[in-house]
């Protein structure tokens, strides 16, 4: 009962040194706005701090990520993401690198590996598995580009590259690249380009003119 006391008193400590930093505070609000527009349940602040196990995990693996930058700090980060992934559901190793405005929604049984990287405005939903196939001390875990969305329940395994504005489906085995705007769906998963009608080509106008683009389900394959 002391440790978890004195773990919370920790976490206290370290949130309202994090808050005193003006950088901080506006990662902390780039945050709360992503989850907004990914989540249509997301309405209140305060309920979003206390309540969405994904985002926790997220600021955990930032601060992780940062302490196994160094040689003598990599034992305690892969021992304090093990408890991170015991309160959130969530296993993210603190190898990982993971960019900007990362969400991971109903976050539970997402596994992200050692050697996986992420881009900006990347989506994930709950059971996902970003793995490895290989023994080898090596990049063994996917690459995921800017503005992915990867659906509940899908498998990206190995040091397979997806494609900037691409979307896995829920399910989906992905053992192979996807390339760049396109969707992969299936088991294992068959990769192909969006289709782009009129209307989506009209969106997607729109969508390259602003910084953060929404993303486009047009096959029901890819819907939650």
């Amino acid at each position: 009962m002391k440790a978890l006391w004195a773990a919370a008193a920790a976490a206290v400590g370290a949130a309202a040194y994090g808050l005193s930093r003006p950088g901080v505070r506006e990662t902390l609000k780039e945050d709360l706005e992503t989850v907004k527009r990914r989540d249509p349940a997301a309405r209140n602040d305060f309920v979003l701090l206390v309540s969405y196990p994904g985002m926790h995990a997220i600021w955990a693996h930032r601060g992780l990520h940062r302490l196994w930058q160094h040689d003598a700090g990599k034992i305690p980060a892969r021992l304090m993401s093990q408890f991170v992934r015991t309160l959130t559901g969530v296993e993210i190793h603190p190898g990982a690198v993971i960019g900007r405005r990362f969400f991971i929604d109903h976050a539970n049984g997402v596994v992200i590996g050692e050697t996986s990287e992420i881009g900006d405005d990347v989506m994930l939903y709950h059971q996902v598995t970003l793995g490895g196939t290989s023994m080898a001390q090596t990049k063994r875990h996917p690459t995921i580009g800017n503005h992915v969305l990867v659906g509940a329940g899908a498998k990206i395994l190995g040091p397979v590259v997806v494609g900037d504005n691409s979307a896995v489906g829920a399910n989906a085995v992905v053992v192979k690249d996807v390339a760049a705007d396109s969707s992969a769906v299936g088991i294992p998963a068959t990769v192909r380009s969006k289709k782009k009608d009129g209307a989506a080509s009209a969106k997607a106008e729109v969508e390259a003119s602003t910084k953060r683009p929404d993303f486009i389900l047009e096959d029901p394959a890819l819907w939650i």
